[in-house]
């Protein structure tokens, strides 16, 4: 059973962990050293719970991840335009958890007014990628080679969807 509870500070640790997790494999973030809970309060502080969620995953009351949605571009215009993050503990992937995630996000997206979710994916993260396609994203944008890991030039792509 998969549950979403409201991120709280206690939480941060766990959220700070699961992320850093996936430096390492340079297919899922930008950074390339880990974070400190202390850099990413400011980030968690920017959520609420009404319009930028972010939640705690638990399958069978187990912490095994988190989501949110962020603001993008920081202008009015944009108000109803977010980006999606979804992290999974490395245990927990590949069980179907990131598709029921994203459709109950969307489920709560659209009853707070939001209109489109975009997700900021490496072109080489197949796994991710194809989850977003599995839930009807589309390729809206491919951002060339404009990321550079250990040396190796990435491309971005950005999938995005209108919930209707």
């Amino acid at each position: 059973m998969i549950t979403y509870t409201d991120a709280t500070l206690d939480d941060l640790p766990f959220i700070v962990d699961v992320y850093n997790s996936t430096i390492a494999c340079r297919q899922i973030t930008a950074d390339l050293q880990p974070v400190s809970v202390e850099s990413r309060l400011v980030w968690f502080n920017q959520h609420n719970p009404k319009s930028r969620p972010l939640w705690l995953i638990k399958s069978s009351n187990q912490p095994c991840g988190w989501v949110s949605l962020s603001s993008f571009y920081g202008r009015a215009a944009f108000d109803k335009t977010v980006e999606i993050s979804l992290y999974l503990h490395q245990d927990f992937r590949g069980k179907k958890i990131g598709q029921t995630t994203i459709a109950y996000i969307e489920l709560f997206a659209k009853q707070a007014g939001i209109e489109t979710i975009l997700s900021y994916v490496f072109g080489h993260n197949l796994p991710s990628i194809n989850l977003f396609k599995k839930m009807n994203y589309q390729q809206w944008a491919l951002l060339p080679k404009i990321a550079e890991l250990d040396g190796v030039k990435r491309d971005l792509v950005i999938l995005g969807k209108q919930l209707d």
